[in-house]
């Protein structure tokens, strides 16, 4: 927890990922706007806003599974809340947030804009409350779902070719009747 910030101090976050699929790091200023401050992919690479290799205000390093992002020096310019951002299997997590303000600021940027804090490529939001999910369940639900989609959907599509064939035969037949009655008469 930050207690003491002053102008000038130095502040350094931390978060941890055990995916290794790399980290955001986004600041919510006392408006409640979001603003990227750098990417750290799990080579270690940093990309700060505007895709550049440094910045003047930030620092931010991997370490093991520990995403490091570091306030040169604080100003009241980066008052506001800091989240750390993680991508699994096409969704993505917002930690709690760290909440960075001066002694005295009594403005508090809200904690949610909407329900918009886990985003899948489907185009599904949900809102879990920007808590990040228990990662041992998240995975067995996304097995789960991947079960789902191995046994349905090779079903669904020899059903469908069952029926297709059934058609097939059905037509066949009919034509083959008519043919011998009309020949033999």
């Amino acid at each position: 927890d930050i207690t003491q910030l002053q102008v000038g101090q130095k502040l350094e976050l931390e978060c941890r990922n055990d995916k290794n699929t790399g980290a955001f790091w986004i600041h919510q200023d006392k408006r409640g706007t979001l603003h990227f401050i750098a990417f750290i992919n799990s080579a270690s690479r940093v990309n700060f806003e505007g895709n550049q290799k440094t910045s003047t205000r930030f620092e931010a390093r991997k370490e093991s599974t520990f995403y490091y992002l570091v306030v040169k020096s604080f100003t009241p310019h980066d008052e506001g809340k800091y989240f750390c951002m993680t991508s699994f299997n096409q969704n993505l997590y917002f930690s709690h947030g760290q909440p960075a303000f001066l002694p005295g600021t009594t403005t508090v940027a809200p904690t949610t804009c909407g329900p918009t804090s886990k985003i899948s490529k489907s185009g599904i939001t949900e809102d879990p409350n920007l808590k990040t999910p228990v990662p041992e369940r998240r995975i067995q639900e996304d097995l789960d779902f991947f079960c789902h989609i191995f046994i349905w959907v090779p079903l669904a599509g020899a059903c469908l070719l069952l029926l297709i064939a059934l058609v097939i035969t059905i037509v066949l037949c009919q034509q083959t009747r008519r043919r011998r009655c009309r020949c033999k008469r």
